[in-house]
């Protein structure tokens, strides 16, 4: 290796080359780290003939940040491609451990403090990016789980850590990559906490926000009440990104990532789509459950209204044995008059009717009722077969899942790895196929039981207005 510094007797380079290398090259001690495609290079400051000048010259405020701007895109395309190349190959869920996955939150965090604006506060200044972190829950509804999680949690103490808690949970959630379109999308919010140059207030945040969609093929899970996030110190590791100058880049390999990165898209939106027909389906179980709850109130109501047209039907019966009894004492007796007779009979005769309209109602409620019972059990007959059917569909789930994992694996061969993509990719569309099918039959079953349910409402309607 030769000399770090630059000789005297080097010759002096044009300004055009000066301007051309400084624009493109991240300073760290004595060498010069530039892109070279997408890595970064590691060469000595004698790959370019520098001499400095007798008086240095005062750099534009914007210059530099335009350069420092650039440099942290350029790190967390390196960090987000090498995070992603590096996952699909352990083929396996990410914990907090992970290198590559602690230097893209390490980037990331760069990234949100590039730019920001210093809060004085009772101990000073202090510079967060929570507080634009803060504003996402505002801007879409479903971040605010995230956030209330994040402020739940016992161990942070600092908007540094709750800031760093919230993007691992939005990882997560894969949903990182819409939050942030969401924050960056509203420059008048984020005017607040950013100088007008920063990184998220100019192009190449919206361009981060775009890379961070290649994440959701990512499975990762954390768990954070056992770290110290507030003490952390966060320094990139230009080690995992540098590599020679002289290296080539190998155009296969990067054919076989896009194709992976294809496959792993198709088959996480299939994913969503079927874990939102599950949850569908689980809300509409939910509901024929509350529909069955309800009936077997009203069964209750009913069984109550025919013991107590028993008891009635037995205070008829009494009634009905002492008038005979009374009658029968009278024409023994001989001493009542014949008018007395015939009402007493009169009597007799309609309580008699009575007691036979009372038993005929009570025969009718016991219809009811035992035709009540078999809705019931023909009712929760068909909530077994919808909690089988959920069950067979998460199973099916968890096998596109295996398939996912399998294809994942199966991608990284070479000429076998097509021919076994096509196979998978049948099978998957069969099983989406079957899945609709079922869907559609569980939807039908559904209808039929929203009919029943309607149909015995509309009879136990019937039935108290009948009785009132």
């Amino acid at each position: 290796m030769s000399a770090l510094t630059p000789q005297s007797d080097m010759p002096t380079p044009t300004t055009d080359k000066i301007t051309q290398a400084a624009m493109e090259t991240i300073y760290l001690c004595k060498f010069r780290v530039s892109m070279d495609g997408e890595w970064l290079c590691l060469r000595e400051l004698d790959d370019i003939s520098l001499t400095p000048d007798p008086e240095p010259t005062h750099e534009d405020p914007n210059y530099l940040m335009a350069n420092e701007r650039m440099n942290l895109m350029n790190m967390a395309k390196l960090s987000i491609k090498g995070l992603i190349e590096s996952a699909l190959n352990l083929g396996r869920t990410l914990d907090s451990d992970y290198a590559p996955l602690q230097q893209f939150f390490v980037v990331m965090e760069h990234c949100l403090k590039h730019g920001l604006k210093a809060k004085k506060t009772f101990l000073g200044q202090n510079k967060s990016f929570w507080g634009p972190l803060e504003l996402v829950e505002k801007l879409v509804p479903e971040a605010g789980e995230i956030t209330a999680s994040v402020k739940d949690l016992p161990g942070l103490k600092t908007p540094v850590g709750r800031g760093r808690a919230w993007l691992r949970l939005a990882l997560m959630q894969k949903k990182l990559s819409e939050y942030m379109k969401a924050l960056i999308n509203r420059k008048d919010l984020l005017s607040e906490f950013y100088e007008p140059n920063a990184l998220m207030m100019e192009e190449e945040g919206a361009i981060i926000a775009g890379l961070l969609v290649g994440l959701n093929v990512i499975d990762a899970n954390f768990c954070m009440k056992g770290e110290d996030l507030d003490s952390q110190v966060g320094v990139i590791d230009f080690s995992m990104y540098l590599k020679d100058g002289n290296s080539t880049k190998g155009s296969e390999g990067d054919g076989q990532i896009t194709a992976i990165l294809d496959q792993k898209n198709y088959v996480e939106e299939l994913n969503r789509h079927l874990s939102a027909t599950v949850n569908n389906l689980q809300a509409k179980v939910d509901a024929l459950e509350k529909s069955n709850t309800k009936l077997t109130e009203e069964l209750a109501v009913a069984n109550n209204r025919i013991i107590t047209l028993q008891e009635e039907m037995e205070r008829v019966k009494e009634e009905s044995s002492y008038i005979l009894e009374s009658s029968r004492k009278a024409t023994k007796d001989r001493t009542a008059d014949g008018q007395a007779l015939t009402e007493a009979r009169k009597q007799l005769k309609e309580e008699t009717q009575l007691r036979l309209d009372v038993e005929k109602e009570l025969e009718a409620q016991i219809g009811m009722r035992q035709e009540m019972e078999l809705a019931m059990k023909m009712l929760e007959k068909d909530v077994c077969e919808k909690q089988d059917a959920l069950v067979a569909l998460r199973q099916q789930l968890d096998d596109l899942r295996a398939l996912k994992h399998e294809l994942s694996f199966k991608l990284q061969s070479s000429d076998m790895g097509v021919k076994q993509k096509s196979e998978l990719n049948s099978r998957l569309e069969e099983k989406t196929n079957q899945m609709a099918a079922t869907i559609k039959q569980l939807e039908q079953s559904e209808k039929d039981l929203v009919k029943q349910a309607k149909t015995l409402n509309s009879a136990a309607n019937k039935l108290i207005q009948k009785h009132h």
